[in-house]
């Protein structure tokens, strides 16, 4: 027979743990990203992200009332084809 002892707050913590790793990964799927989520997306401030990206208007954006939105997989694709461009110039 096998006894098992674990400390409840080591318990809570790993309990925690487990719960934040679901819902990351639920936000990694959602469909439209807020402005929040596109900061953290791109591991920008939101002041960088507009000088560098909402100028463009080719940046896959929509706004919905006051609140901007963006579709997950088109900025996934935008910064793609960014990322190639920026890097061909600087080769250059």
């Amino acid at each position: 027979m096998f006894e098992i002892k674990m400390d409840d707050d080591e318990l809570k913590k790993l309990y925690l743990a487990e719960v934040q790793k679901r819902l990351d990964n639920i936000e990694l799927h959602a469909l439209l990203l807020d402005s929040k989520q596109l900061c953290k997306m791109l591991s920008l401030s939101w002041p960088t992200v507009e000088k560098t990206f909402l100028v463009d208007p080719n940046f896959p954006r929509m706004r919905i009332g006051t609140k901007w939105v963006f579709n997950r997989k088109e900025v996934q694709e935008y910064i793609d084809r960014w990322s190639l461009e920026n890097r061909k110039r600087l080769d250059v």
